[in-house]
This record gives C-alpha cells, structure tokens and sequence, in this order.
C-alpha cells in the first residue's frame, strides 16, 4: 500500500512541479460516489459557524526581562484546523499551545499571528503568505501551515493543491522564514462518516499528504503527519477528540495533533535536544522522498525533512519519529497582550 501510495504521490509532485493540474487521485466513478456521500455526510456532520477564538499576542512574557532576545515570531496559516474552530477559549487553539509550548522551550517570548481562514483552500495561501510578509520587519521566525482537507472535499486537483502548497513554502524560506507543514488530515476518521466514503476519503486525503510532502520537503520545509493521529486515537476517542460539530477536534484532539508538531517546530530553530540523525530503534532513516512520504502518511506524528543535516543530498530525506513532551500549562506560559491578528476577507 505504502509503494503504491508513494508512486501517486510522485506523480502529483511531479505534475505539480511541470504546471500539471489534472491528474486525480481517483476515477470518475469514485469521485461522483465521493460528492453523493459528502452530501449525506454533510447533513450529519454539520459544522460550526462560530469564529475561531483570537488567539493571537505575546506567550511567555514572564521571559521578557530574562532572555536578552527579541520575541520569536510564530505565524499559523492555512484552514480552520491552523485557526482553531471548534473551540471556545484561545487558550485552547493550537496557535496558543505552540506559542506556549514553544517559549517555555526556548524559554523566550513568542509573538503569535495567526492568518488561517476557516474553510479555506490551498489557492488562499497565497493571500496568506502576503500578509505575513507584508512588513519586513516582522517576518516571522517559523511558520507552521495546516492545509488540505478542504483541497479533498472541494476536489481541487491535487497537482495544483500541491503545487499551491510548495510556492507558499518557497515564498517563505526565501525570506528566511522556517516553515512546518502539518499535511492533509486523515478525513475518513469524520465519525458520521461511512463506508464506502470513510475508505475513498482516507485513501484521497493520505495520498494528498505524502505528495504535499514531497512539495514541502523540495522547497526547505519540513512535515508533520496529521493522517494517523486523526486515526486510531480519534477513532478510539471520537467523543472526546472532536468538537460538538463532529468534524473539527476538540480542545483534546487540538493538544495531541500540537504535542505531535511541537517537537519539529523547535527542532527546526535548533532548540530540541534530540539529534538530526536517524535513530535506527526509532524506525528512522535515509529514504528516498516518495517512500519517506508515504510512510508519514500512514503514521502520524512523522516528520519528513531534508537530509542535508547528516550530509546527504539528493532525492533523499531524513524520516524522524521525535520524542512528544506534554505542553506547559497555557497559564504558565501566556500573557493576554494586545492581539495582532490581521483582518478577515
């Protein structure tokens, strides 16, 4: 399965990078079966109109006068999932516990500003990475992205979500920006949802994930695999891991998909203690970038990034299963600050 997934993801990274946009992650046939059962599902499911919570200001000021250092700047871009809809308190939403988690790491302050748009596709990246580099004195340090899911149920081709995707990437690390993509989400855990949907919709969402990987890790970014970690324990959890509307997680599904992207978020400022080589007893290694993208796709918490740390170029990459820690109590570690967040269209 994994191959299979890992020559697909090939091919749409490869169409993305030549401007191809047409190539589909499933025939006709399963497609039209997809948009019937995503109109049932949808009567279900529901969704939530509430706003996310503004999240966005200063983490960890009780640093301030300690470190000597400006605030690190965090951006989250992308969909509702980088927002944090489905929850009520900003504390609550993964922009607040990575800023959180983040400066009790570094155990600097953090300056939070959040882009995401609730519902929105790969071609609004483009928007979004405007605005943060709209002033260049406040570029930010890392950027964390979390796209994808809307790219899967609007059917937007996957070439073109992908190639979307890395031209975000690329605009960022050309200003010197880190960038964290968290992939596609793995849709057939969406509780009301059925076979043969839930199958088709796993399939479609791990198959854009490793071709966004692919599409990321090329341009200087690293991954983290959302797919599994919306899989058996959202699945085991579904009551607790997501929110009243069934489809976006709850304040407990947002804290374990931020305890997953923590450790790549401060690994690529140099601040996780843990080394840029591969751990054999870990499952780690050297691969080739589509089969490295196809493992993360069925496992989740997977960071897949450039080899270049361990001396190795080429089409390879550097497949890591880092260590989770518990984030820091959000009281601890954030003060409420004016917040920064730019307007919504």
């Amino acid at each position: 399965m994994s191959m299979s997934r890992a020559r697909v993801a090939r091919r749409i990274a490869a169409a993305a990078a030549y401007g191809g946009g047409g190539i589909g992650l499933l025939g006709g046939a399963a497609v039209g079966l997809l948009l019937t059962e995503v109109q049932l599902a949808r009567r279900v499911v529901g969704g939530s109109g509430d706003a996310p919570p503004n999240a966005d200001g200063r983490y960890g000021a009780v640093f301030d006068r300690r470190s000597g250092h400006r605030p690190l700047r965090l951006a989250l871009a992308g969909d509702s999932t980088a927002a944090g809809q489905g929850v009520h308190r900003p504390r609550q939403t993964p922009g607040a516990l990575l800023a959180s988690g983040l400066a009790a790491v570094a155990e600097r302050p953090v300056d939070l500003r959040t882009v995401a748009l609730p519902g929105a596709q790969s071609d609004d990246l483009k928007r979004q990475v405007t605005l943060l580099l709209a002033d260049r004195t406040l570029v930010p340090d890392v950027c964390v992205i979390m796209i994808g899911a809307n790219d899967v149920t609007h059917r937007m081709p996957p070439a073109r979500s992908v190639r979307l995707l890395a031209d975000a990437v690329r605009r960022l690390r050309e200003k010197n920006c880190e960038v964290v993509v968290g992939t596609c989400p793995d849709l057939g855990t969406i509780e009301p949802v059925y076979q043969p949907l839930r199958w088709v919709a796993r399939r479609m969402s791990r198959q854009l994930a490793a071709a966004q990987t692919i599409g990321a890790v090329e341009q200087g970014g690293r991954t983290v695999s959302l797919g599994a970690l919306l899989g058996p324990e959202f699945e085991a959890n579904p009551r607790e891991l997501f929110g009243p509307d069934n489809y976006h997680p709850s304040a407990e599904g947002y804290a374990t998909a931020a305890m997953a992207v923590l450790p790549t978020l401060c690994a690529v400022l140099g601040l996780w203690p843990e080394e840029e080589r591969p751990d054999a007893s870990r499952r780690e290694g050297i691969l080739p970038v589509a089969e490295a993208a196809a493992q993360a796709a069925s496992e989740g918490g997977t960071e897949v990034a450039t080899a270049a740390p361990v001396g190795i170029r080429g089409p390879w990459v550097l497949l890591k299963h880092r260590r989770r820690r518990r984030l820091p109590a959000n009281e601890a570690a954030a003060s409420s600050s004016a917040t920064v967040r730019a307007p919504k269209r």
